[in-house]
């Protein structure tokens, strides 16, 4: 017993030493970068956008500082075939699924470096039968060593190893998969921001290519009746060959100009199909009109400080940076002294049913520890390659956040041009709609000819087209903005999280 006592204090002391070095890590710890000090996206504030009275779409939007962005900004379009296919597509949506996959990969990651805090306990069995050399008699008295000639040996036995995390090379190791984790996480909300927005866009473009296609249309089939009428007046000589073969090429014109929007509009059915996870042969039911959105009065404008946090974009590549500052404590830590902790206890015996007898069993503890002496350089020049790795991550934040504060300033601008060329082009579909108002007065009264008429006709359609494109532009513009400020994910969107967390 006194033995024990003398001893306890030498152990006690150093099981707290080893508890204390466990506490520390090397390699830099690290800081959040500091949000960018500007106070604007753009040389001069965002004003309300002009209007186009009388046209739908054409309302003025005004930007709200602060403002917060819906998790389900979508439904702010007002548009229920668009709120159902975007709900849906989130549900069904594969690559939003493979995001979902790769988070949990990277979250059992992380569990599973957790366990090399724990001791390591092993068990084993092992049975042989043996046979010595008859040259070799047992010693007197030997009570281990069996008299006959052939024997069995039956050992079961556990062992249990542990190593202390001194210089933190776990820790960091832990660090380095948990940023990794959350990098990926970020990477899921990105997609899901992406496919919400590209939804959008792609039903905006439908309905405005659908627009196109009708005007078109209709230009074809005036340009056909001019072409008739220039036809009988050839043939009664009114008119000149010059005159119907210019006529004939205006009239392939505008044929040429059908085919290439048939084709756009469906390849938008394709894309729509794939984005709600179905095969181009089952697109979605829904069909969408540009007459069927509204267009959001008030626009959130996120505080640039705040953007950073929004983006994630930007929150991925933290996170990437953070990886790797914790990576140049683990190529440190590699350089450095391990140690390693084993105990093994155990019985062995001649016979099955005195295993566990006494005086069959065993024990032993030991302790070793390793340090690299001569790597050739390699762990040197390990622990320059992540230095370096860092400095890659830190440009690439800050590329990041380069990027995304361009990517609002040039959304700014879209909507602020936008909004002015829907203007422009509303004055020119009521100039043309005026000027084929009084075509066909004048016809009617005689004072004008069908021609006449028909070129008026075809003015105002295509009055009709520069006008629903300016319209579709704006709607995509205003769906651009939710993304480019990070598309409202911080409210904790039930279908951006993985199965664990749901």
């Amino acid at each position: 017993m006194n033995s024990i006592h003398k001893w306890r204090a030498p152990l006690i002391a150093a099981a707290s030493g080893l508890l204390l070095m466990a506490g520390c890590a090397v390699g830099p710890d690290f800081k959040r970068p500091v949000a960018p000090a500007v106070k604007s996206y753009t040389a001069e504030p965002p004003k309300a956008t002009s209007t186009a009275p009388g046209v739908a779409g054409g309302g003025a939007q005004r930007f709200v500082r602060g403002l917060d962005i819906p998790g389900k900004w979508w439904r702010l379009f007002h548009c229920r075939p668009l709120k159902d296919l975007i709900e849906s597509s989130i549900t069904h949506n594969p690559d939003l699924k493979a995001a979902q996959a790769a988070l949990q990969v990277a979250r059992e990651e992380v569990l599973a470096q957790r366990g090399a805090y724990l001791p390591s306990i092993t068990a084993g069995f092992a049975a042989s039968r043996q046979m010595q050399s008859e040259q070799l008699a047992p010693a007197p008295n030997y009570p281990t060593v069996s008299s006959e000639f052939q024997y069995s040996l039956f050992t079961p036995q556990v062992s249990i190893s542990y190593v202390p995390d001194v210089f933190g090379l776990n820790r960091r190791t832990l660090e380095s998969l948990q940023a990794q984790e959350n990098a990926v996480r970020f990477q899921l909300i990105a997609t899901y921001v992406t496919l919400s927005s590209n939804i959008a866009v792609a039903a905006i473009q439908e309905a405005s290519l659908r627009g196109q296609i009708a005007e078109t249309r209709r230009i074809i089939a005036t340009e056909t009746d001019m072409l008739g009428i220039l036809r009988y007046q050839f043939q009664k000589g009114y008119a000149s060959r010059l005159d119907l073969a210019g006529q004939e090429s205006q009239l392939a014109q505008a044929a040429a100009t059908l085919p290439p929007l048939l084709k756009q509009l469906t390849q938008q059915r394709d894309l729509l199909a794939v984005l709600a996870g179905k095969f181009p042969s089952r697109a979605p039911v829904e069909t969408f009109e540009l007459s069927a959105l509204s267009l959001p009065p008030r626009l959130p404008l996120s505080l640039p400080s705040r953007l950073v946090e929004q983006r994630a974009d930007v929150r991925q590549a933290q996170e990437n940076l953070h990886s790797a500052s914790a990576l140049i404590g683990v190529a440190i830590a590699n350089r450095l002294p391990n140690i390693t902790l084993t105990a093994d206890v155990g019985s062995t015996a001649l016979s099955f049913d005195k295993v566990f007898a006494p005086g069959t069993g065993f024990w032993g503890l030991g302790a070793a520890a390793a340090a690299p002496i001569f790597e050739g350089g390699s762990l040197l020049h390990k622990e320059r390659a992540a230095k370096a790795a860092y400095t890659q991550a830190a440009q690439q934040y800050r590329g990041a956040v380069l990027g995304a504060f361009q990517n609002v300033a040039d959304t700014l601008g879209a909507i602020e041009h936008d909004a002015g060329a829907l203007k422009t082009a509303a004055d020119a579909s009521s100039a043309a709609k005026v000027a084929l108002d009084l075509a066909q007065r004048q016809t009617r009264a005689g004072y004008a000819n069908e021609l006449w008429l028909l070129n008026a006709e075809q003015a105002y359609h295509q009055a009709q087209i520069n006008l629903i494109q300016a319209r579709a532009a704006r709607f995509a513009d205003t769906a651009a903005l939710f993304q480019a400020l990070g598309g409202g994910w911080w409210h904790g969107a039930d279908s951006i999280k993985d199965k664990h967390e749901n």
